[in-house]
């Protein structure tokens, strides 16, 4: 009966030992946090930071300003300025905003539809946080109608072209198997341009995030660990299921891609910019037509049916109808960073296993991998995309 007592000895004096530092560094903080480490006499003013998150009109008169402390310390913001003029208004919660914490703030101002304000808060140390409204236009509320139109604009910017790339199909069944190597390289291609807009979108929401999210790195490190996943689970799959579950893969990366795209249309009609959410739409619409091209590019040998079609159209397009909505009525740029993040990795394992089945058909035919058929394909893609794009960046 004694036997088990030595590794159970064993096993407390290991996480003794691994608690002693632990124990040792609270001592050392609690100290710190006491008495400032006798360091006081060396400390300058407060520091403030707050972000100012979304500026909304709710209703005519109303001005709604969402905030952020994301500072060391508490912060009380006590005045408004609307258009350089001092005005009224009310907190929830109301009283200092602790750290990390949120407070939305309720204007009355009369605000002049079309027209540009700026609104200014004031801490009680005299820091001053600015916002303007470029296009002052109710903000979109959430009712039957708009979900409505805002589904319909996501249905055509990431459903429809999808499908009408799909219809090149049948021609490519018909070419030959040099020829759907050139597409293969187009798709890889057109999945690196696709990776790396997607990354620089997903920085962008990133550097609009409080400073305690860390929303640079941590883009890098989701795309990073996203890739490790799918690469660790790519492993496990059947070699028979290889060609439809790639084309899986593909409209799922590029349906976290087209999220962003709708998060932009969506943002822009909420902000009332809706010339700019009509031109995104026609923009975005020529854009994604060659991503179908690249999701049925592996399947070309094989006979996929029509439901596999409208799902594959329906995963890649679909989340440009979420993000439409999300931009729309409940921007979230944390939720729009993650989601970007991901599809950044995911993008990049199908870049990979295109590029493996590229490299199969190449030696297949008894050619370099790098050739100028393959270099040809990848430039018209990056070349498709970069194109196309001209209507989506401005």
């Amino acid at each position: 009966m004694s036997a088990p007592a030595a590794p159970r000895g064993r096993w407390a004096s290991l996480w003794g030992l691994a608690l002693v530092p632990l124990l040792l560094l609270g001592a050392v903080l609690a100290y710190l946090v006491a008495t400032g480490g006798g360091m006081k006499a060396l400390q300058g003013p407060p520091v403030e930071q707050v972000k100012i998150g979304r500026v909304t009109l709710p209703e005519r008169g109303v001005i709604q300003v969402q905030v952020v402390n994301d500072g060391p310390q508490a912060v009380t913001l006590p005045q408004v300025m609307v258009d350089d003029a001092f005005w009224s208004f009310t907190a929830r919660p109301a009283g200092a905003i602790p750290r990390l914490g949120t407070a939305t703030l309720t204007i009355p101002y009369p605000w002049v539809e079309g027209e540009a304000h700026k609104v200014a808060l004031l801490s009680s140390l005299g820091t001053v946080f600015e916002a303007e409204i470029p296009v002052a236009t109710l903000t979109p509320q959430p009712g039957r109608d708009l979900f409505v139109r805002f589904g319909l604009v996501g249905l055509y910017v990431g459903v429809v072209p999808v499908l009408l790339g799909m219809l090149w199909f049948p021609w490519m069944r018909r070419l030959s198997a040099r020829a759907m190597n050139f597409i293969l390289a187009l798709t890889v291609g057109l999945l690196v341009y696709l990776a790396v807009g997607t990354y620089l979108d997903a920085q962008e929401f990133a550097a609009a995030l409080p400073a305690f999210w860390q929303g640079t790195p941590a883009v890098l490190l989701i795309a990073l660990l996203t890739l490790g996943v799918l690469l660790a689970l790519g492993g496990k799959r059947r070699p028979e299921e290889a060609p439809l579950g790639l084309s899986y893969r593909i409209a799922t990366g590029i349906g976290l891609h087209n999220l962003g795209e709708g998060l932009a249309i969506g943002a822009a009609f909420a902000l009332g910019e809706a010339a700019l959410g009509t031109f995104l739409i026609l923009g975005f619409t020529l854009h994604n037509i060659t991503e179908g091209v690249g999701i049925v590019a592996p399947v070309v040998r094989q006979k996929p049916k029509l439901i596999q079609f409208a799902l594959l159209a329906l995963i890649a397009g679909g989340p440009a109808i979420l993000g439409t909505w999300l931009g729309g009525f409940a921007f979230n740029p944390v939720l729009a960073t993650i989601f970007l993040a991901v599809g950044v990795g995911a993008i990049v394992q199908v870049v990979w296993e295109v590029g493996r089945l590229v490299a199969r058909n190449t030696a297949a035919l008894g050619a370099p991998l790098v050739s100028w058929s393959t270099l040809g394909g990848f430039t018209v893609g990056v070349a498709l995309m970069y194109f196309t794009a001209f209507f989506v960046k401005f």
